[in-house]
């Protein structure tokens, strides 16, 4: 469960990347270690009490598409790859055969968010606190604005006996967090403390959901 890097992959040159050369957010989701076992992290989801805060799952092409993208136009976006489709529809099999009960299901407006989810959960409802600014460089600003609108989802205590599934984008996270979830798929599970604030207790790839109690 998780994840162990020993080199990330340079997309486009598909060379190794050294720690060096990680960004500060790779490395925390390199160094990221859980605090629960898989067996006690399946307890605690049934249970409820957690948000998990899913990046999409993977897309056709890897590219920045905030500036151009228009809203209700899938043609306009990244799309989900096959692999995306079959990530979505694992994870919620997995939701299903484990009985980890999902209360919300919150969903960017970006088409290849709302795809995972509806695929995943069957259910959704938009939100345009999880899109990206329409930049590829962020200024201090649009990080802080970013951080503003993602911190009252992942502080939010979800309903006794639920836990909260928000579908997203990278960036978002990593502008909360300092954690760039990576790859495609990945997910958080976050515990709200009550109190405004929250601590991550594992991440989870999307082929990690179905071994849960292994």
């Amino acid at each position: 469960m998780g994840i162990t890097v020993t080199g990330a992959v340079d997309v486009f040159s598909l060379k190794p990347l050294t720690a060096e050369e990680l960004t500060a957010g790779e490395k925390a989701n390199a160094d990221f270690r859980d605090t629960l076992n898989s067996k006690q992290l399946l307890t605690e989801l049934q249970k409820g009490g957690y948000v998990i805060y899913f990046r999409h799952a993977s897309t056709e092409k890897d590219y920045a598409d905030q500036v151009s993208a228009t809203m209700g136009n899938c043609s306009t976006q990244r799309t989900l790859s096959e692999k995306g489709w079959q990530e979505a529809r694992m994870i919620g099999k997995a939701f299903n055969y484990y009985s980890i009960p999902v209360g919300e299901v919150i969903s960017s407006q970006y088409c290849r968010a709302w795809q995972t989810a509806d695929l995943a959960f069957g259910r959704y409802v938009k939100n345009s606190a999880l899109n990206f600014p329409k930049a590829e460089d962020y200024t201090d600003e649009q990080l802080a604005m970013m951080k503003t609108q993602l911190m009252p989802m992942l502080t939010k205590l979800p309903p006794q006996g639920m836990n909260t599934v928000i579908v997203g984008h990278d960036d978002l996270f990593e502008a909360t967090t300092g954690i760039y979830p990576d790859p495609q798929g990945m997910a958080y599970v976050v515990q709200p403390d009550g109190a405004g604030g929250f601590r991550l207790v594992a991440n989870m790839l999307p082929s990690d959901w179905i071994d849960l109690n292994r």
